[in-house]
């Protein structure tokens, strides 16, 4: 059911039911991240294995000190330029609120302010957090409109909260402060937050992105992947090597004038192409089509958060 009653989205939640919420970046699937059995109805849902753990959504800062107890001297730099928005921070889980089906054990816990006025007001109705990853099943693409989430569920959950499409349309960027460097701060996922907006506000920090697949969400070597075969490379050169088949493009910018294309950015805009990526994805992964060719984008500010989603999306 697709409907924007927040009153009926707080009551579900409140009853131990999983609601699929929007936020800036994709649609998430939400569950009380303090009740253990609401937030496992998440992972059954999304077929999802319980070593990937889940992000929490608060809706004031003023719950994360009695969510996790400890935070960072530096954190209110990043509260102060980025929450609400598309910023998850780790945090050592100190008070043990958070149940480890939430964390997949780990002693950090995952948090971000989303930036969403319907989501924002939901949360304020609450007396709880919300665990809430994106509303896909496991390793498929991120859904950024209410019907992508309808498409993949249906009735499978309860409800759907109407927020329409998302604008920022790739995950949350997640960072956390190195325990050896105060000073340093790691970038475990690129998001919606790029690494230049992060070195814009935080002076006298080193901003490391981590290579490696870390057990975080949306880390996985595979992952975003449409059903149709997605390959990654040179849209000239894999035309020719795949011309036998019937093709789906995804391109950044170029038109192929092709009956199956999607285009990024005609402007070769990047926050206009991370707005567009899933949706591309799923509109071709809909068509009549063997397989779905894509390109890298310029791999500077959020264009490499879609590099990212694009080079996971391809992995075998």
């Amino acid at each position: 059911m697709i409907s924007n009653d927040i009153d009926l989205a707080a009551k579900l939640l409140k009853q131990g039911e999983i609601v699929a919420i929007p936020t800036e970046t994709v649609y998430g699937l939400a569950a009380n991240a303090y009740n253990p059995e609401a937030v496992e109805k998440i992972f059954i849902a999304k077929q999802r294995p319980k070593n990937d753990p889940l992000i929490v959504h608060i809706h004031d800062v003023k719950q994360l000190e009695d969510m996790i107890g400890e935070i960072p001297n530096n954190a209110s730099i990043l509260f102060n330029h980025f929450w609400p928005g598309p910023l998850t921070i780790l945090f050592k889980n100190s008070k043990k609120k958070v149940p480890d089906i939430v964390n997949s054990g780990s002693p950090y816990v995952a948090v971000r302010l989303p930036k969403n006025e319907l989501t924002l007001r939901l949360l304020s109705k609450l007396d709880f957090p919300i665990a809430a990853p994106s509303a896909n099943l496991f390793q498929k693409t991120s859904p950024t409109t209410p019907q992508h989430v309808d498409k993949q569920f249906g009735n499978k959950i309860p409800m759907i909260l109407d927020g329409g499409a998302c604008n920022v349309g790739v995950e949350s960027t997640i960072v956390g402060f190195d325990e050896e460097d105060e000073k340093t701060i790691n970038v475990y996922r690129l998001g919606g937050i790029t690494v230049e907006n992060l070195k814009s506000v935080m002076h006298g920090f080193n901003i490391v992105v981590k290579g490696g697949n870390y057990n975080l969400p949306g880390n996985a070597k595979l992952h975003y992947s449409t059903n149709k075969p997605l390959i990654l490379g040179n849209i000239d050169e894999l035309l020719l090597e795949h011309k036998d088949k019937k093709i789906g493009i995804l391109s950044f910018q170029k038109n192929y004038n092709s009956e199956f294309q999607f285009i990024l950015s005609e402007k070769g805009n990047l926050e206009e192409a991370a707005q567009n990526l899933y949706k591309g994805m799923q509109i071709l992964d809909a068509m009549p089509v063997d397989i779905i060719l894509t390109e890298l984008v310029p791999d500077n500010h959020i264009g490499r958060a879609i590099n990212d989603r694009l080079i996971r999306a391809a992995a075998k």
